[in-house]
């Protein structure tokens, strides 16, 4: 599970960089495709995070 929270955590970092990257730039975030791909990795890792945790907390109370 860390090592899901280090990737979870590098992948937003990235996502950041390239956000501000792409306003310095003046380019709106929607129309910048490396942001937009990058926000897709991050949500699905943060979906990831969401379902390891609920298996966990199943096992927990069972």
């Amino acid at each position: 599970m860390s090592r899901l929270l280090d990737l979870l955590e590098e992948e937003r970092r990235k996502l950041n960089q390239l956000g501000e990257a792409s306003l310095k730039q003046a380019i709106p975030l929607w129309e910048n495709s490396a942001v937009q791909e990058q926000s897709r990795r991050v949500d699905e890792l943060v979906a990831r995070v969401s379902e390891t945790k609920a298996k966990h907390s199943r096992v927990a109370r069972q």
